[in-house]
């Protein structure tokens, strides 16, 4: 089962590798993982130069619809050449290319398959100015959820956070639900309505969320989780904040959702 990894913003392909070495190493050799850096120059993310020296990248460096739209025509470009992968794997930003990479392949291309049968997001979500684009109702609670996230995720994870707190700086004011996985309310999916959501912009692929309640990004992950078909979905919270904790219980609990995402998309 071969995977292609993409990470967050501000970090690397090495960077990922090293933050899911853990889970990874409960996997049985035929999985493999393709760790691949992003093809913008970016500053570091929040924090993260305290732990791991440069070079750093990204996909994009703002959400205007050209910049996202060129990191999909270098997704295009990458699969082509090095392709093809079973799965892709995905941290924060990396997330949010592979969930917008979906949802314009779903309304542009809807008779074709994706080039992956399955996907793993560790807290993920779809970038609101891509869900507008493609028509979907963003509404004014969801915009404010958004901004306000990502403001507390830039001051929880950034270097006097880290050194005055640790790993008591994480905190989530939304209201995330920990215990299912996804809020109870699909009308209302902090300001998503997914009751109205075209039944054609739906991720048709066996997806894995995997998010911490602590994460302030949290409410774009559950928000995510809706998009895919709910019956070819796991969702797991990991505790913990926007990251991917190495405890052996997290780890093993991670390992077991790759391995189902494995068998969900030889199954599909």
């Amino acid at each position: 089962m071969r995977f292609l990894c993409l990470h967050g913003k501000g970090t690397s392909a090495s960077i990922f590798k090293s933050q899911t070495t853990s889970f990874r190493a409960k996997l049985d050799p035929s999985f493999t993982f393709d760790f691949v850096d992003g093809f913008l120059a970016s500053p570091p993310a929040a924090g993260i130069d305290l732990f791991y020296p440069p070079p750093y990248y990204s996909f994009w460096n703002t959400f205007a619809i050209p910049d996202i739209r060129r990191a999909h025509a270098w997704l295009r470009d990458l699969l082509a050449r090095d392709g093809p992968y079973d799965g892709v794997m995905c941290f924060s930003q990396g997330c949010s290319l592979i969930a917008s990479f979906c949802l314009y392949h779903q309304a542009e291309t809807p008779d074709e398959p994706l080039p992956f049968k399955t996907a793993v997001f560790i807290c993920g979500g779809a970038p609101m100015q891509a869900l507008e684009d493609l028509g979907i109702e963003v509404s004014p609670q969801a915009r404010d959820v958004d901004s306000k996230s990502s403001k507390a995720l830039a001051e929880q994870a950034s270097t006097d956070a880290i050194l005055k707190s640790g790993i008591d700086r994480w905190q989530n004011a939304h209201g995330a639900r920990s215990d299912s996985g996804v809020p109870l309310d699909p009308s209302n999916v902090f300001g998503l309505d997914f009751t109205k959501m075209p039944a054609h912009l739906r991720i048709k692929i066996p997806t894995v969320h995997i998010y911490g309640n602590k994460d302030p990004r949290c409410p774009a992950s559950l928000q995510l989780s809706h998009f895919s078909d709910l019956r070819l979905t796991k969702a797991y919270d990991h505790g913990g904040g926007h990251e991917v904790p190495r405890t052996s219980e997290v780890s093993e609990r991670i390992a077991q959702l790759v391995e189902w995402s494995a068998v969900a998309a030889r199954v599909g």
